[in-house]
This record gives structure tokens, C-alpha cells and sequence, in this order.
């Protein structure tokens, strides 16, 4: 049911460098996610996207960025499209719109159809979904309700504690793994499957984040459920731990 790559670190690393062969190998060859990719990352002052909706084990394109991308922020997606089961390239991953002055770039693991409804029914003027998905609507939803508080990079901040309510409600209507970047900061809400490597080599602090673990090294660290992890070039600034309902619990916002 999807999965999820991102890469945080102080300086530029090369995309190559990164288990990313690997993980192009799940959409569609080694595990079944073959209805669409997607790659964001950061370069300059903006965030990058290049995606399509066909399976990433085949795509010369895909392949072509992993060889030649070089930047601090990676987000990357492959897709096993359930809601809808409809495979465009506005359904898929990973989505990119404008909050607060910044681009913001989101993917997501898991199903929450009911946030549609719950988003549909309210006048957004910050976020309108390009596509059809429950992770599109539940995005825009996020971002609705950061906007009267985002400070960047403003760890401190109470928008974090808003981002880790808003999450703890949204996984209560289903499964909600994702990460989330305003191009700076990278966020990661493991609910129930996400994992972490940490490293501080040759002073470049990096931290990759994958829904299951990639390459042979064993330094892979699960999430604690509910556990929102917060890093700025490539570092931990942040660690939230929340404890989402049961599934279609009643909800309002943060």
C-alpha cells in the first residue's frame, strides 16, 4: 500500500548515494506499487517535481533523476493507487502547493477517504486539490489549519503542536503515514509504518526515512506509532508523540 522515501541532510548529497535504485525496484517489480512515481527535492530557493503515473520499476525517467539529483531535501513516492483506485498524474504523489509564503511538498502511506468529505465541505482558499485522493484532500487539510501559525523554521513554535494534533485525528480515520516539508524542515508522522537511519558522517548530518527498510544495513529504526519526527538539515530538532484514536473516531479540528 504505497511507500515512502525522504532524505534531510546539511549539505547536498547525490541522489545516487541514497538507496533510491532500491527503492524505484518496489513500484511494480519487487513490491506491488506500480501505479505511479513521483520525486520532489529541493534545489535553489524551490522545490523541484518530476512524477507520473506508471509503475517506477520501468521508468527510464525515474532512473535518469536517481543518477543526477543532487540536493539537501529529497521527498519521494511510489503509488499503489486505492482511493481512487484511478491512476493520473493528479492522483499521484508527491503534491506540491503553496502555504504561508513557502512551497510545500507532501506524500502519504496508508487510506483516510473520510477526510474527502470532512475537506470538501469547507471553503478552502489555501489549498484546492489538483487530483481525486484521500492524501491530496488530507494535505490541503493540513495546510488549512497551519496557515494562521506557521513560523519557519520555528520548531518551537505552536504550529508543530497543531501539525501533531492535526495528524493524531487524521489517522484516526484510518492509516495516515506521511512526510511533509516546506522545503527546509523534514516531517515524518509514522502511524503505524515508517522507519529512520541516522548519520553523522564526514560532518554531514543526514537522516533517510522509508516505509520499509532499504539496503542491507541493519541501522534502520522503526517509529514509535504515532511518533512525529521533525529534522532540519538532517538533524532532529523536533520529536512529538501522539496516540490517534481508533479508526472513524469523531474528530474536530485542532
Amino acid at each position: 500500500m504505497c511507500e515512502l522515501f525522504g532524505s534531510s541532510s546539511k549539505f547536498p548529497l547525490a541522489a545516487s548515494m541514497l538507496p533510491l535504485a532500491e527503492f524505484r525496484t518496489h513500484g511494480g517489480d519487487k513490491a506491488d506499487n506500480p501505479d505511479g512515481w513521483g520525486m520532489a527535492w529541493h534545489t535553489g530557493a524551490n522545490l523541484q517535481l518530476e512524477k507520473a503515473p506508471l509503475p517506477g520499476c520501468h521508468s527510464a525517467q525515474f532512473d535518469s533523476l536517481i543518477n543526477t539529483v543532487q540536493s539537501s531535501l529529497v521527498v519521494a513516492h511510489l503509488r499503489k493507487a486505492r482511493w481512487p483506485p484511478v491512476n493520473t498524474l493528479g492522483n499521484t504523489h508527491p503534491f506540491i502547493h503553496a502555504c504561508c509564503g513557502q512551497q510545500w511538498v507532501f506524500a502519504h502511506n496508508g487510506m483516510v477517504p473520510d477526510v474527502v468529505a470532512t475537506e470538501s465541505a469547507q471553503s478552502n482558499a489555501v489549498c484546492q486539490p489538483d487530483g481525486q485522493t484521500d492524501s491530496e484532500f488530507a494535505f490541503c487539510h493540513l495546510l488549512r489549519y497551519l496557515t494562521d501559525h506557521y513560523q519557519t523554521p520555528g520548531t518551537d513554535a505552536d504550529w508543530i503542536d497543531i501539525l501533531s494534533k492535526l495528524s493524531e485525528q487524521i489517522a484516526a480515520l484510518g492509516k495516515f503515514n506521511f512526510l511533509l516539508s516546506d522545503g527546509k524542515l523534514l516531517m515524518a508522522y509514522g502511524h503505524d509504518r515508517l522507519h529512520y537511519q541516522e548519520s553523522a558522517d564526514a560532518g554531514n548530518p543526514s537522516v533517510m526515512i522509508a516505509t520499509e527498510p532499504l539496503g542491507e544495513s541493519t541501522r534502520w529504526t522503526p517509529f514509535v506509532p504515532g511518533e512525529l519526527r521533525i529534522y532540519l538539515d538532517g538533524l532532529k530538532v523536533r520529536q512529538v508523540f501522539t496516540h490517534p484514536a481508533p479508526s472513524h473516531a469523531s474528530w474536530n479540528k485542532a
